[in-house]
């Protein structure tokens, strides 16, 4: 273990011995750092946290504080995350609450890049990107392979499905289906993230596939209902599973989705 003297660790918390914490960094009650993190330094962690193996935090990096809801009243909520994530500088991610499930949860994999925020109850799963100063409001949930353009927010409840993408500067404020392009204030929808898919090398015939989806709910004026039906006439005759993935998205929303 590699602590530097300037840092200040409480004696409860539980820090693997391949740990390295840098300068002028707090570290709370009941947190637990697993092998192979590094924090760099001037980042203050708060509990009840659990952070899993070889995740990077950078300076000035908030993590497991208090949310500052108004009904949060002091209880003892939870934030857990997962592996090798990048954190960089100024990230803020606070804790649950008991409103909710006491737990905001954070994947593997992910990059927050600077000034990035995740408030409390909220879920984000693997592989996301969260440009310079992207962030959710509470009780979010953040699918896979999601990248948040800098500078846009995110409406408590809403939910981002799979590889969907939202542009530079957006403000969302309904739930956005899986594969989905959004951009600007207030978002909109403008097509499917292909080439986002395609980097995470899904097939062009899987894109072909989504796209047809994607035209079915977005231009045949249809009600959701009635999309939902084609679209799983669509999955039976195609056998793509993705589709199965779009077709959830949209079920799933309690908000409405972008149309």
């Amino acid at each position: 273990m590699s602590i530097h003297p300037s840092s200040i660790i409480h004696p409860l918390s539980k820090i693997d011995t391949e740990v390295e914490i840098g300068p002028f960094c707090t570290i709370g009650e009941d947190v637990e750092i697993a092998s192979g993190t590094k924090i760099i330094s001037h980042a203050v962690i708060k509990g009840p946290t659990k952070i899993g193996k070889n995740n990077l935090i950078y300076q000035f990096t908030t993590i497991g504080d208090d949310t500052p809801d108004k009904k949060f009243n002091g209880e003892k909520t939870r934030l857990e995350i997962g592996e090798s994530n990048i954190f960089r500088e100024g990230v803020t991610i606070h804790r649950g609450t008991i409103q909710d499930n006491a737990l905001t949860s954070i994947g593997s994999n992910n990059l927050l890049m600077p000034f990035a925020h995740v408030a409390h109850d909220c879920i984000v799963g693997n592989n996301n990107i969260f440009a310079n100063m992207a962030a959710i409001a509470g009780h979010v949930e953040v699918g896979n392979h999601v990248t948040i353009g800098g500078i846009t927010t995110v409406h408590q409840y809403c939910k981002l499905g799979d590889y969907c993408f939202a542009g530079m500067n957006s403000s969302i404020t309904m739930d956005v289906p899986a594969f989905v392009k959004v951009a600007s204030d207030p978002a909109r929808v403008i097509g499917i993230n292909s080439i986002g898919m395609s980097r995470k090398d899904i097939s062009d015939e899987s894109i072909s596939h989504i796209k047809k989806a994607y035209k079915l709910v977005y231009r045949k004026g249809l009600k959701i209902e009635d999309a939902i039906e084609e679209l799983k006439a669509l999955l039976d005759s195609s056998k793509e599973p993705l589709i199965q993935t779009f077709i959830k998205s949209i079920e799933a929303s309690e908000r409405g989705i972008l149309r």
